[in-house]
């Protein structure tokens, strides 16, 4: 099989100190934890930043700060994901949402392919119009849109944009489990949108919460790509916080090994996931 990619997304939007003490929050928190998660092997980094408060920010003055931050540690050649989403503000625009990118040219970036009831409570509102935009800004930028899927729907919304020529093949997918109001992560789940990925695209999965080691073997077993970290899962265990971002780097290098797969590089994930040169 494909060397297997490893993405850490460290942050979020959702985990506070008041959940657990170790999930990093402040820019030099964020590169310091990536720095680390790249030591031990991870090729992608999933970025999102936090306003004072830990509320789920999209300043584009934090998004440079830590990119700047992760961009000056020695010999780092990590991918930088930034987040496009931040929260579930209806008021930002796509400028709002697009600054990080257009500045300071990440080369990849996630794409949210589709609105749904966010934990029941809130919608996390991507409408037409935005995904549109984001589509010929990914294309002018030349960055990569790693495409969201939280259900089937979302990936015929990347599909349409294909279609229009707006999203180029190969295409990229991370699917999305366990999200309160989304898909949940079970193994028909995971398979049923798996066996909708067109030929030729690569993707990457990931379950949140209690059910992520159980997408994480699916996704190892079927050739895809991993993604963990504290924005997605805190718990190592059952009643266990992992102390650092690292602990769950080293838990899917211990999965791929068991099947097999060696760990990409970040070298090896740019050509895997045809990316810019960097």
């Amino acid at each position: 099989m494909e060397k297997c990619i490893i993405t850490v997304a460290v942050t979020g939007a959702w985990p506070k100190k008041i959940n657990t003490p170790y999930v990093p929050t402040k820019p030099a928190e964020i590169a310091d934890e990536v720095y680390a998660c790249w030591k031990a092997g991870a090729a992608i980094a999933h970025i999102h930043v936090r306003e004072g408060d830990e509320s789920p920010s999209m300043k584009y003055e934090t998004f440079k700060e830590t990119v700047d931050l992760i961009r000056a540690k020695k010999d780092c050649d990590i991918i930088l994901n930034l987040t496009t989403s931040g929260s579930v503000n209806p008021n930002l625009t796509l400028e709002d949402r697009s600054r990080q990118l257009v500045n300071l040219k990440p080369e990849m970036c996630s794409f949210d392919a589709g609105s749904m009831n966010w934990m029941n409570t809130t919608v996390f509102l991507n409408p037409p119009a935005f995904l549109e935009g984001l589509a010929k800004l990914t294309l002018e930028n030349n960055i990569k849109p790693e495409l969201e899927i939280f259900d089937t729907g979302m990936l015929y919304n990347s599909l349409y944009y294909f279609q229009k020529g707006l999203i180029k093949a190969p295409m990229h997918f991370q699917l999305c489990l366990g999200a309160p109001g989304g898909m949940t992560a079970t193994i028909e789940n995971f398979l049923h949108l798996k066996s909708q990925l067109p030929a030729g695209s690569t993707f990457s999965a990931f379950g949140m919460a209690a059910q992520w080691l159980t997408i994480m073997y699916m996704t190892v077993i079927t050739g895809g790509h991993i993604r963990v970290g504290m924005e997605d899962n805190i718990y190592l265990s059952k009643g266990l916080l992992a102390k650092s971002n690292v602990e769950f780097v080293e838990k899917a290098k211990t999965v791929a090994h068991a099947y097999g797969r060696e760990i990409a590089t970040p070298a090896e994930a740019r050509k895997i996931l045809s990316l810019r040169s960097k």
